[in-house]
């Protein structure tokens, strides 16, 4: 449940990312308060996931304009000393392929570890986090023994979650995490993001081209075409009373019993 007037651990305005003289993306206005999912939708190519990445600075070599403010850190203007003590611990990313960012040479025991003592969480303090954060993702303590290979997508992306919270961030960027997974694992992935949000007051942005998807977990939806937001708002609005064209395409394009 998102809490009544809490105050945002992410705020978005006048973002601007370009290569060159062509826009990428642009968001206007975008709020996530504690225990609240904003949902960035589009077809590929709109830009939602390089809006997704500016929100961790992640944007060499593109000129990025506005303001993202993150706790207290505004991430345009950010040095890279700055970014490194807020990426991990305040502001997390949970990727569409979390096997491939992960180093494939270590066991996921040791990733973690290393990790948490980049943030400075060693010894007790760092197990008693890494077991908390595995229950809370429902993973056995055994799978810290595997390299990446050894374990399947769904896992990987709880291991991914994981990282997250034994980390204690604040808001989670979760972009298309769920569209590599069967319907039963993504249901899995989906159910554990909302719990974390509901019990651990986690603010989330999660980025798809699915609007099924989102219609579970989404407060608000953001509706991106080429680069700029064509509609925004609460979710029931946007996804049964939209104004826009586009957005009723999308909501037309999903599947349903009986078509």
């Amino acid at each position: 449940m998102t809490p009544v007037h809490a105050k945002p651990v992410l705020t978005v305005d006048d973002l601007e990312v370009r290569a060159g003289d062509r826009l990428l993306a642009s968001l206007g206005e975008l709020r996530a308060a504690p225990g609240e999912c904003v949902a960035i939708v589009g077809e590929s190519g709109s830009g939602k996931t390089t809006a997704l990445n500016a929100m961790l600075g992640l944007t060499d070599g593109l000129r990025v304009t506005g303001k993202i403010v993150v706790k207290g850190t505004d991430v345009v203007t950010a040095n890279e000393r700055a970014l490194s003590r807020i990426r991990g611990s305040v502001v997390a990313l949970v990727s569409q392929s979390p096997q491939s960012a992960l180093n494939p040479t270590m066991r996921l025991g040791t990733l973690l570890k290393r990790v948490l003592a980049r943030h400075g969480l060693r010894g007790a303090q760092a197990k008693e986090r890494t077991e908390e954060a595995l229950r809370s993702v429902l993973l056995d303590p055994g799978l810290l023994r595997r390299y990446p290979h050894q374990i399947s997508g769904g896992q990987a992306q709880r291991f991914a979650i994981a990282m997250a919270v034994a980390l204690r961030a604040d808001v989670i960027l979760a972009d298309e995490p769920t569209s590599a997974l069967d319907v039963t694992v993504q249901a899995a992935v989906l159910d554990l993001l909302a719990r974390l949000r509901d019990e651990q007051g986690i603010a989330l942005v999660f980025v798809s081209h699915d609007l099924a998807v989102v219609s579970g977990i989404a407060d608000q939806v953001v509706v991106m075409r080429e680069g700029r937001v064509v509609e925004s708002g609460p979710a029931s609005d946007v996804l049964h009373r939209p104004d826009a064209d586009y957005t009723r395409e999308l909501l037309d394009a999903v599947p349903a019993i009986g078509k």
